[in-house]
């Protein structure tokens, strides 16, 4: 039986285990959407706008694990989801982008809604196709999806031209997919991971480090083994935050730019460093030459590249994170048996609480304004964290790292590496089909929230029940923060007094609107607005210049922290 282009994409969609697909149709697609109506099992979410769909697709890949996938048409279609695929691109996000191209005749010759959307992405894809033979077309979605999520995840884009859609072939599915010139690395060093052993039982001042890679590889459970095995306290990332639980004893808190005083200054004094999944921003490291001087830094990642690029390493571990994790357990057992390690890290344990003890996050609490802080912790306290949070870029972003204490991975969904302002949203959309019995919460800065503000129409249409709370500050707040902070308070083109009525924006669409300007509010309205089954807007109005705190200013060592 022979099938068309259209129909090989969607059967293979389906094998590959793709339930809901984000996209927005066009000219170049609509053979594609054409068959979609006769494919009731994969669910098509129509979005506001291309990037939307990327964004959604992201965040249900980040919340599930599984590869994320979007469908849009040619030309402005296709450069529209450029940077959600950056996005996915700098935090190793497994996704799969289709785009829509004029027919294989007319391309260079600038047709209408043509885009060189192959040579775009190159930078920002781990790899891209562009089909010119149907007949290849099952390998190459099945290598799409490989390359997606093996190895260091990551976007990859197909590029479809028209009459590759139209085209017939006989339809034959590859069921084990082999790359010759790719094959990462799973399974780490022995001789590594002795030297690792090694290293742990000679440390006075351990310390764990983990990243998004961490949380990637289901290595959650065994870090927090591993780490209350050898009784080493534990500081994470910003991608890294829910790989480990930020109630328990060993926690240090966010580490870098914005990161709490305890985790900050154990990395600078520890004499042995381990690092799994991170591939040290220099959001993270702050002055590279003041970052961890003095200790023996072991790095696992499954990606070669990112060992030894910015920061130096003593023992580099490739492999798989949560193999290594185990791996490290099991030769710390056969090699120390029963060492008494809570005995042997007293001392340093005892320093690490005595620096949470005395430089806890802290705000100055108001009785004439709602504190941003204040509205995290009561998020927290009504979910009890049993929430997928969002956010999107800025001030926000920091405040929910810092207070929102996150216990388990793939909880927060957030734009690290790119820093992309207007994910949060989609993202909370991604993560509300995947989980729709789950509270899915998207924390928004007023303008990261009119980025891609349209996608409401997209939770409305879909009785997604996304709770959006926007902490209203009426400026870009971290752009604002750094002015005052670095630029003698000259706020230039960061103020956002002309921005819309929330609660009536909302009210528009068909959601709920809710508005909060008091202290007394905060409580009982959020208690309301989350217990809606409708999507809602939630406004926040916040003190205006709140900044935050610890802040390592911009080439600082992490020790060089402005405090509250």
């Amino acid at each position: 039986m022979h099938y068309t282009g259209a129909q090989i994409l969607l059967e293979s969609l389906k094998r590959e285990g793709v339930e809901v697909l984000f996209g927005y149709p066009g000219g170049a697609v609509l053979d594609i959407y054409d068959e979609i109506p006769r494919h009731p099992e994969l669910r098509h979410i129509l979005v506001r706008h291309e990037q939307g769909a990327v964004h959604a697709a992201d965040g249900y890949a980040r919340a599930t694990g599984k590869v994320g996938a979007c469908l849009v048409t040619s030309g402005p279609g296709a450069t529209n989801t450029v940077t959600g695929i950056a996005t996915a691109y700098c935090d190793s996000i497994p996704l799969v982008a289709v785009t829509g191209q004029v027919p294989t005749a007319l391309i260079g010759n600038d047709a209408f809604q043509e885009v060189d959307i192959v040579g775009i992405t190159r930078p920002c894809t781990k790899h891209n196709y562009l089909v010119k033979d149907i007949r290849k077309l099952a390998l190459t979605i099945r290598q799409a999806f490989y390359l997606a999520k093996s190895g260091r995840p990551g976007p990859v884009l197909i590029d479809l031209p028209k009459d590759i859609v139209q085209a017939k072939t006989e339809f034959v599915w590859p069921e084990h997919i082999s790359m010759r010139s790719y094959n990462p690395t799973y399974k780490p060093n022995l001789n590594q991971l002795r030297r690792t052993a090694e290293e742990i039982g000679k440390a006075q001042k351990p310390v764990f480090l983990a990243g998004g890679g961490v949380i990637m590889s289901n290595a959650a459970e065994s870090l927090a083994d591993l780490a209350q095995t050898l009784q080493i306290p534990v500081t994470c990332t910003l991608m890294g935050l829910g790989a480990y639980p930020a109630t328990d004893a060993l926690w240090l808190g966010m580490v870098g730019m914005h990161g709490a005083y305890a985790a900050n200054l154990a990395i600078t004094s520890s004499d042995l460093l381990i690092c799994a999944g991170t591939r040290f921003d220099d959001r993270v490291t702050g002055k590279i030459s003041a970052f961890a001087p003095n200790a023996c830094i072991v790095h696992i990642d499954i990606d070669p590249t990112s060992i030894r690029k910015n920061v130096g390493v003593d023992v580099p571990l490739v492999g798989d994170c949560n193999l290594s994790l185990q791996g490290i357990r099991d030769i710390c057992a056969a090699k120390f048996g029963s060492r008494n390690w809570a005995e042997d890290h007293a001392g340093w344990l005892n320093t690490v609480r005595e620096w949470k003890k005395s430089k806890p996050l802290a705000y100055h609490h108001s009785n004439d304004s709602i504190k941003p802080q204040q509205v995290i912790e009561t998020l927290f306290e009504l979910t009890g964290g049993d929430a997928i949070v969002t956010t999107e870029v800025g001030q926000h972003q920091m405040w929910t790292a810092q207070f929102f204490m996150f216990t388990k991975p793939r909880t927060l969904l957030t734009s690290g590496g790119l820093g992309t302002m207007g994910y949060g949203f989609p993202a909370a959309i991604g993560a509300q089909l995947a989980f729709p019995d789950k509270t899915v919460i998207a924390v928004a800065g007023d303008a990261s929230l009119q980025m891609n503000i349209q996608e409401l129409g997209t939770a409305v249409a879909n009785n997604l029940p996304v709770k959006v709370v926007i902490l209203n500050n009426r400026y870009m707040g971290m752009v604002r923060q750094w002015q005052e902070l670095f630029y003698n308070n000259n706020y230039s083109a960061t103020s956002m007094e002309a921005q819309p009525d929330f609660v009536k924006l909302a009210q528009a669409y068909g959601a709920e609107g809710y508005r909060i300007d008091s202290s007394e509010n905060l409580l009982p309205v959020l208690k309301q607005a989350l217990s809606t089954p409708a999507p809602a807007f939630i406004d926040v109005v916040v003190e205006r210049e709140e900044n935050v705190y610890p802040m390592v200013p911009g080439g600082a060592a992490l020790d060089e922290m402005l405090l509250v």
